[in-house]
């Protein structure tokens, strides 16, 4: 159990370390911003609580006390739980109501901080087993200190939950609405984590055994950080994920395009306006080299006009099973396959092609267009 335990922690530090490292990336043009000091704050508290987490797995004492490592963590969990609120406050709320809204979650974390020390030191916490801080063990001094610190959790994670619904409706702005239902779902994953740490509590003051089920509050705790890391850090990273997303999805495109694009260029080599051995154009030009393909495959599939013969089934008509526009992709392929095989021998079909447009699929847009003829050519090389 141990070992998951502690693989929880470090998955959950890791997380926190990634987003304040990208936060802190951006502290040139952000550090005199008050929501973006407090986001950093908030990210190094995540860090230190998570950091002594892993420290407490590791060993009965830190800097030579007894256990100090979980009061460290647990105090700065508090801390980060407010940080968390404060910054959706910034976020969502007029200012002078966050401002007074801010103080209330600052005297209530401090004086839950102190309840915290008073209650660790009353308790003995130094001279203790590390083990009754993960159940209590049944002492009473024990059990309120660790029901104090769930409340300090679960109670943040019922607001930040309760608030981020309505202000994701009432925000313009989409990155903003996406972290805060990131934030929400996180709020949800880490009560739940609470949930069941309460659970492991009680059961253990009344002297039952739930075994491996135990380790249920640990995994919560790291999904709902990573998740709550992802909420924090969204809204400056989800522009440049979408655009690694859009770059890799043109070159799947342009790499399944390939065999199409390379048949129907050489039975008409001139519909490539930069023909292979030509000065290469930069890969990281990718949108211009997608669109010359469509253009090629578009400019080789009129030449074979001649060859369709439009007296042939389509081989699409064959698989009544498959939907309608897998058989028409599949019809089309089939065509450009036989009219390539004509076009090679020569042989002109008395019922050609020879005009009109591309079946009942022109694509008014590019995005529609490289869709369309992608499963064209996924068709294409399945059947050729």
């Amino acid at each position: 159990m141990n070992t998951t335990r502690t693989l929880c922690f470090v998955i959950a530090a890791l997380s926190s370390y990634a987003a304040l490292a990208y936060r802190l990336c951006q502290a040139g043009r952000s550090r005199r911003d008050t929501a973006y000091r407090t986001l950093v704050v908030t990210l190094l508290l995540q860090c230190l609580t998570f950091t002594m987490g892993a420290v407490a797995m590791g060993g009965d004492s830190f800097l030579g006390v007894g256990n100090l490592a979980i009061l460290v963590m647990h105090v700065s969990a508090v801390a980060f739980c407010v940080s968390a609120q404060i910054i959706l406050l910034r976020w969502a709320t007029a200012t002078e109501e966050a401002a007074r809204r801010v103080r209330h979650w600052l005297i209530t974390g401090t004086a839950l901080s102190a309840l915290l020390i008073a209650l660790f030191f009353v308790a003995d916490g130094p001279g203790r087993p590390a083990t009754d801080f993960n159940t209590g063990s049944g002492q009473p001094l024990v059990l309120a200190y660790l029901l104090v610190f769930v409340v300090s959790q679960a109670v943040p994670c019922v607001t930040i939950f309760r608030q981020c619904g309505p202000y994701a409706r009432m925000t313009g702005k989409a990155s903003l609405r996406q972290a805060l239902r990131l934030l929400s779902v996180a709020a949800v994953v880490l009560f739940l984590y609470c949930t069941c740490r309460t659970v492991n509590i009680l059961t253990a003051a009344a002297g039952i055994d739930i075994g491996a089920w135990q380790l249920a509050s640990n995994v919560f705790s790291a999904a709902g950080i990573v998740l709550l890391s992802l909420g924090l850090t969204i809204s400056s990273w989800e522009a440049s994920a979408a655009k690694l997303l859009d770059w890799l999805r043109s070159y799947r495109s342009y790499r399944a395009l390939y065999p199409l694009w390379r048949d129907l260029y050489e039975a008409s080599p001139d519909i490539v306006l930069e023909p292979p051995g030509a000065a290469p154009v930069p890969v990281s030009d990718l949108n211009y080299r997608l669109h010359r393909r469509v253009i090629e495959i578009r400019d080789g599939w009129r030449d074979l006009r001649p060859y369709i013969d439009r007296s042939a089934a389509g081989a699409g008509e064959t698989d009544p099973g498959a939907g309608h526009e897998h058989r028409q992709a599949l019809a089309e392929a089939a065509q450009i396959r036989q009219a390539l095989q004509a076009k090679r021998t020569g042989t002109v079909p008395d019922h050609s092609k020879d005009a009109g447009g591309f079946e009942d699929r022109d694509p008014d847009n590019f995005t529609a267009e490289v869709a369309w003829l992608t499963q064209v050519a996924s068709v294409y090389r399945k059947i050729s």
